[in-house]
């Protein structure tokens, strides 16, 4: 068991991890439907969603 599995973060329920950012240079300004940063918010709230289940679910985590 790795210090980060522990009985409040066991090995089959791990947290959550943000999605990467899009760099700056990720989108070319075209106009694109969607945009890498309409994937990203996308993916940024279900993110959210995620953690706070996540979170009910460890309340000492």
């Amino acid at each position: 068991m790795s210090t980060a599995d522990t009985p409040a973060n066991p090995p089959d329920d791990p947290r959550p991890q943000p999605p990467p950012e899009p760099d700056p240079s990720d989108c070319c300004g075209e106009g694109c439907v969607p945009c890498v940063y309409d994937t990203y918010e996308a993916a940024l709230e279900r993110y959210k969603a995620a953690l706070v289940a996540w979170q009910a679910r460890h309340p000492d985590g």
